[in-house]
């Protein structure tokens, strides 16, 4: 495998415990010193509702792009996941980008296993045509949002640390986030 040319942002992930004054205070930061992403975790029960707090950040914010780090396809209905980030994108200015995997902690936390990796693919791939206005079919019905058509295309980062879910990011997602720092561990996900 040859050099690749990347390029090296800097984002932060914050985690949605109250009060939400502080929470917000860092996005402001983060935003003020040139970050590009800001992020937060979508575990409803371990945290307040991200899907609540992201829209008063987008508010509060003109730059940084904003998104979860990560949610999942197994909580929420994935068309209400799709249509959400859809109008984030709307009211945000075009500033969304999405976190997902396959629900580790949100899922668990209420006796429920990861979505498998066959769904979880599935479920990706509706949710990244749905939320940027590509007709999906979903539950033997096409759907469109119609009125998400010519917003910017929101870009989805798929979260995975074994093969299989590796591949999925890599048939998927326009980028893939992983946990892990050990070069030894990344050099064998940049080869899977």
């Amino acid at each position: 495998m040859g050099p690749v040319a990347m390029s090296l942002t800097f984002g932060m992930t914050v985690m949605p415990d109250p009060p939400f004054s502080r929470m917000l205070e860092l996005m402001q930061l983060a935003e003020q010193n040139g970050f590009e992403h800001g992020w937060t975790y979508d575990s409803h029960i371990l945290w307040q509702e991200s899907y609540a707090l992201l829209p008063l950040v987008a508010d509060k914010t003109e730059r940084i792009k904003l998104g979860h780090c990560v949610t999942n396809p197994g909580i929420r209905d994935p068309t209400i996941t799709a249509s959400w980030y859809a109008t984030m994108q709307d009211l945000s200015g075009g500033r969304m980008v999405m976190g997902i995997g396959r629900g580790d902690s949100s899922r668990r936390v209420v006796g429920l296993k990861p979505v498998k990796v066959a769904e979880f693919e599935r479920r990706l791939r509706m949710i990244k045509d749905l939320m940027n206005g590509r007709p999906v079919e979903w539950n033997e019905k096409e759907l469109t949002l119609e009125w998400a058509k010519d917003l910017p295309e929101i870009p989805m980062h798929v979260a995975g640390y074994g093969p299989k879910a590796l591949a999925v990011a890599g048939r998927v997602g326009d980028g893939v986030i992983i946990q892990l720092a050990d070069p030894q561990i990344i050099q064998w996900i940049m080869e899977t």
